[in-house]
C-alpha cells in the first residue's frame, strides 16, 4: 500500500478507500466492500476529466471527433495499460482461484477506475485530475487524428468496394465465466478470414477486424 501510494504520488487521509479500490469480491465482507461501487464512480470522474482535457486540447474539433477520442481514452484497454504502468495488479486483494484475476485486463481496468474514485473521494476533483493528467495527457497528445474503430474501418472498406458487410463468427469460447476468452473469425466476401481473440466478444471482433485490415493493406 505504501509503495502504491508513492506511485500515485498521494497520501490518503482514509487509507480504507484505497484498500476498497483494490479489493475483489472474493475477499470482501460486510466491513470491507469490493471495488464495484468505486469503479462506477471512477468511470464518471475519468470521463468528465478526459472530456474537459479534450475540449482544451482540441478547440477546433467537432463533437463526433471528440467522442471518438474520448471512447479510446476511457476504454478498458487504455485503463488496463495505465494499471500495468502503475503496477496495480500486484496490489489487488483476491482469494483462491480468483487470484488470477489480478492480471486479467478487464479486472485491471475496473480497479484503475476504482482507484480514480478513491482519489476523488479522499482528495477531491483536483487530486483525481492530477492523477489522470499524469497518465493520460501524453496519451491524449500522441494521437494526431481521432482514432477509428477497426470494425468501422473494415465496414467502410467493404462497402466502398461493393462487398457485403463483414461476417463475424464466434469460433471458440474458453475460460471461466468470470474471465472468459473469445475467439472470433471475420471474413469479407471470399477473401481469407482473420482471427481475433479478446476478453469480450467486442474486443475479439475488433482484434479480428484489425488483423483483416492488415492483410488487406498488405495485398493492396
Amino acid at each position: 500500500m505504501r509503495d502504491l501510494g508513492t506511485e500515485l504520488d498521494y497520501t490518503f487521509e482514509d487509507p480504507g478507500l484505497l484498500r476498497q479500490a483494490l479489493t475483489h469480491g472474493s475477499v470482501s465482507t460486510g466491513r470491507t466492500s469490493s471495488y464495484e461501487r468505486l469503479e462506477f464512480l471512477g468511470d464518471r470522474v475519468l470521463g468528465l476529466v478526459i472530456a474537459d482535457m479534450l475540449l482544451e486540447a482540441f478547440p477546433d474539433e467537432n463533437e463526433g471527433a471528440l467522442a471518438k477520442r474520448l471512447a479510446a481514452l476511457v476504454s478498458a484497454a487504455t485503463l488496463a495499460d495505465v494499471a500495468g504502468e502503475i503496477g496495480l495488479g500486484e496490489h489487488i486483494r483476491a482469494r483462491g482461484n480468483d487470484s488470477d484475476l489480478a492480471g486479467a485486463s478487464g479486472r485491471l481496468a475496473d480497479v484503475c477506475e476504482a482507484v480514480i474514485a478513491a482519489l476523488y473521494l479522499d482528495g477531491g476533483l483536483s487530486v483525481a485530475r492530477e492523477f489522470i493528467a499524469r497518465y493520460w495527457l501524453q496519451r491524449l497528445k500522441n494521437t494526431t487524428h481521432p482514432p477509428t474503430d477497426p470494425k468501422t474501418l473494415l465496414q467502410e472498406w467493404a462497402q466502398a468496394r461493393g462487398y457485403d458487410l463483414p461476417n463475424y463468427i464466434e469460433t471458440k469460447r474458453a475460460g471461466p465465466d468470470h474471465a472468459p476468452s473469445f475467439t472470433i473469425s471475420v471474413q469479407v466476401g471470399e477473401m481469407p478470414p482473420a482471427i481475433g481473440k479478446g476478453a469480450s466478444k467486442r474486443a475479439a471482433e475488433k482484434s479480428a477486424a484489425a488483423g483483416l485490415l492488415e492483410q488487406l493493406q498488405a495485398d493492396d
